[in-house]
C-alpha cells in the first residue's frame, strides 16, 4: 500500500516553467529598453585617409555630406537649418551617444562646419569625424 502511495506522489509531481519564462521576458524587455541604436546616416561616402584615425565606440548619431553637399541623418536628406532640431531629437533619445560626421573628401568644409556648430548647439559635447585608416 505504501509502494502504491509513492508512486501516485511521484505522478502528481511536475515542474511549473511560468515563473522562469516571466524571468525570460522580463529580461528580454529590459535589454531591448536600454539597447542603444546606432541612426544611420542612409549613405556611402568616401571618407578622407587619416593616419591618427582611431576608432569610436558608442557613436549613436551619424550623419553623412555627400560630395554635393547633402547632408543625410537617418536615411533622409535634410536642411542644414533642421540639422539642430535633428540632432537635438536623437541625442534625447539617447543622452550618452556621440555624434559623428562622415563627411566625403569632396565635400566643402563650409557644410562640415555648418554641421559641427548645429550638432553642437543641440547639445552633444562628443562630436567626431569619420576618417578612414
Amino acid at each position: 500500500m505504501k509502494h502504491l502511495q509513492n508512486l501516485v506522489e511521484e505522478e502528481e509531481a511536475t515542474i511549473d516553467m511560468t515563473p522562469m519564462l516571466d524571468v525570460v521576458f522580463i529580461m528580454l524587455i529590459f535589454f531591448i529598453v536600454t539597447a542603444s541604436f546606432v541612426k544611420e546616416s542612409g549613405i556611402d561616402v568616401n571618407r578622407p585617409d587619416a593616419a591618427t584615425a582611431v576608432k569610436k565606440d558608442r557613436a549613436n548619431i551619424l550623419i553623412g555630406i555627400s560630395d554635393k553637399n547633402e547632408i543625410w541623418i537617418n536615411k533622409r536628406r535634410i536642411d542644414v537649418r533642421a540639422v539642430q532640431a535633428n540632432v537635438e531629437r536623437l541625442h534625447a533619445e539617447n543622452p550618452q551617444g556621440s555624434v559623428v560626421i562622415q563627411a566625403d573628401r569632396k565635400s566643402t568644409t563650409e557644410y562640415l562646419i555648418k554641421v559641427m556648430d548645429a550638432s553642437r548647439a543641440a547639445g552633444v559635447s562628443d562630436v567626431s569625424i569619420a576618417a578612414q585608416e
